[in-house]
């Protein structure tokens, strides 16, 4: 007879498949179906993964780039080979529709593919003629990274394959040995992406996937042989884990309540139709449980009027219902709690005076897309982030009301700016105090290598393959002495 440990998901210890003495399931947001049964590791496994990335650190960094560069082009092909599987699960587990599952996959892949091509040209490095002193002459400076260390990855629920791809892919393309913690919520997405890291010939202790709970993730944390710490999720937790660790090298990317602003130049009637279709998306994608997501809409007075139906009647056209129908845009939050918490923050808006336009209901775990306007800014949902498919509509007069508008905010992750004026980019990139300014489109678009990080609550450092590698890294000077140069 298979007892329930027999039948659970093994989790990835140094490399090879194991088991712990207990298990937890993961079910659907959805239906509340049964998705898998995952093991956890013991103390003593946790233990045995630390020690053996920490004893492997020095051979793995030394190993050749084309190694490592093979082992992230192998995961990238078996990604794109496996996407359809891929993409079920990861809708099973989250609850998000298939089509943005897929694309998760894709981009995934992505993901892989660019760090194998960064593994082989990565370098970080220049020579440095030092004779522009009278005491170097003869002298030359060669600089080159170099790993820090084991790299700590803890990944959140809502991308539970590419954010997981962000914290590896980066760590193998420098020849940092990884600890990756996926989210309790939604494991099956990493342990898949251990058994195609299991394929390749990368050293044994180089990598371990370790569905622990959260509550002794601080002792991971706090493990000195673990000196760099890559986070996304929440800012409390992410915050507490800074102040946890505060001589560790630590990166993290905590969310934010994304604008969208639309200017007084954006105004023609097939301006305002892409912007509306484009809020209308964006703001429901992932159930809104994306830290781009559009929360915030500033539109100026003069288009105000006629973009607020245009952005009502593109939310009520977004499909809800069942995340497995090709169909559906817009699935269920995380669980039916993340939908309790939407539904009080935007009952206790309405309270407060602001004017329910459309959506405002929830069943189970779903959350019907919802757009409110005059929403008060003492509010929940008028400072913090809501993490649902909800949105807020403002009016201001010009440019530079939207842009302290935007600015008033504890947040500064990435905002859209809808204009056509190049120079208005421009002062848009200068005063919004924000990781990225995106114009002419939503702030939820987010190519995988570029630098993708805030600024105040919104987080410290960058992803983005190559610049997570500069933070998984360290510059190291040569001097070479007695030099005819």
């Amino acid at each position: 007879m298979t007892s329930p440990r027999d039948a659970a998901h093994a989790f990835w210890l140094a490399g090879r498949k194991a088991t712990g003495d207990d298990t937890f399931d993961v079910t659907s947001p959805w239906d509340g179906r049964l998705v898998g049964t995952v093991s956890v590791p013991t103390p003593a496994q946790v233990e045995e993964a630390v020690a053996a990335a920490d004893a492997v650190r020095d051979e793995y960094a030394a190993t050749p780039a084309h190694v490592r560069a093979t082992a992230l082009d192998h995961v990238s092909r078996r990604l794109a080979e496996r996407t359809e599987e891929i993409a079920q699960l990861i809708s099973a587990e989250n609850g998000k529709p298939i089509k943005w599952a897929r694309g998760e996959v894709g981009r995934a892949v992505s993901v892989f593919r660019f760090a194998a091509e960064e593994a082989r040209r990565f370098n970080g490095g220049e020579a440095q003629r030092l004779d522009t002193d009278a005491g170097g002459v003869g002298r030359l400076a060669l600089t080159r990274r170099f790993p820090r260390g084991t790299v700590l990855g803890i990944a959140p629920f809502n991308f539970p394959l590419n954010l997981c791809a962000h914290k590896v892919a980066p760590a193998i393309a420098v020849g940092a040995p990884i600890i990756l913690k996926p989210a309790p919520a939604t494991p099956l997405s990493a342990l898949i992406l251990g058994e195609l890291l299991a394929e390749t010939e990368l050293p044994a202790g180089s990598w371990s996937v370790l569905p622990v709970p959260n509550d002794r993730m601080p002792a991971l944390v706090r493990d000195e042989r673990l000196p760099v710490i890559s986070f996304t999720g929440s800012g409390p937790v992410g915050w507490s884990l800074l102040d946890a660790a505060p001589r560790k090298h630590t990166t993290l990317e905590l969310g934010g309540n994304g604008a969208a602003v639309v200017l007084a130049d954006w105004s023609s009637e097939e301006d305002l139709d892409w912007a509306a279709s484009r809020i209308a998306t964006f703001s429901n994608y992932q159930g809104g449980q994306s830290c781009i997501s559009v929360q915030r809409v500033i539109a100026d007075a003069s288009v105000y009027d006629r973009l607020v139906p245009k952005v009502v009647a593109a939310v009520e056209a977004q499909v809800t219902g069942d995340p497995s129908d090709p169909a559906t845009e817009v699935g269920p939050l995380v669980s039916e709690d993340a939908a309790k918490r939407v539904e009080s923050w935007v009952d206790e808006a309405v309270a407060a005076g602001a004017r329910l336009l459309t959506g405002g209901k929830r069943d189970g775990a779903t959350y019907a897309p919802t757009v409110l306007e005059d929403v008060p800014a003492d509010t929940r949902l008028g400072c913090d982030e809501v993490f649902g498919p909800v949105l807020t509509l403002s009016r201001v007069d010009g440019e530079e009301e939207a842009f302290a508008a935007v600015n008033d905010s504890q947040y500064g992750l990435q905002t859209g700016v809808f204009t056509h004026d190049v120079q208005t980019a421009f002062r848009a990139h200068r005063a919004l105090e924000v990781g990225g300014v995106i114009v002419g489109d939503v702030p939820s678009y987010r190519a995988d290598q570029m630098p993708y990080g805030g600024a105040k609550q919104s987080g410290v450092g960058r992803e983005g393959v190559r610049y997570a590698m500069e933070d998984y890294t360290y510059e190291r000077v040569l001097v070479l002495t007695g030099l005819a140069l």
